[in-house]
């Protein structure tokens, strides 16, 4: 449930118009009148966006699948089920979806993922990754793994 909350926020968070916020200023100023710079549109036209198609399924099993594409090339679907139903504390929510828009600078993003016991895993070719692993920093790790835990020395810990 928390994952499609988060779903939910962020598509509104991509969707949402931008806000501008002026800078707090202490003391005696004087409010300046700013022109407002028109946005950049992903779309042309209005701010009124149609709903191309929706759809929306909940089973009474705890499975659902939901979609929808607007006007404006924005594209959403999930579907979810949930894991070892009935079996208590095992149960878990698993969801699967992915989204598509376009940034205002024009760049497509697309958006997959799977969301269950193991946290939300997002891939798409807009998420930074991080750097490699340098060449000897994995050879010491790899040595590091052959090697045994070291045995702490239990006569120090008896009292005679």
């Amino acid at each position: 449930m928390k994952c499609i909350v988060i779903l939910f926020a962020a598509i509104g968070v991509i969707t949402a118009d931008v806000i501008s916020i002026q800078p707090f200023h202490q003391g005696h100023y004087q409010q300046q009148q700013q022109t407002p710079q028109p946005l950049p549109q992903a779309y042309p036209g209005d701010n009124n966006v149609p709903i191309i198609n929706q759809d929306q399924v909940i089973n009474p099993d705890g499975s659902y699948k939901w979609s929808y594409e607007t006007g404006n090339g924005i594209a959403a679907e999930e579907q979810g089920f949930l894991k070892n139903q009935g079996a208590g504390e095992n149960e878990a929510q698993s969801a699967q979806g992915q989204f598509h828009y376009t940034a205002p600078d024009g760049q497509l993003i697309q958006l997959q993922y799977l969301a269950d016991e193991n946290g939300f895993q997002p891939q798409g070719a807009h998420l930074p990754t991080p750097p490699p692993i340098p060449e000897e920093i994995q050879k010491a790790l790899e040595y590091l793994a052959t090697v045994p835990p070291a045995i702490p020395d239990v006569k120090e810990y008896i009292r005679h």
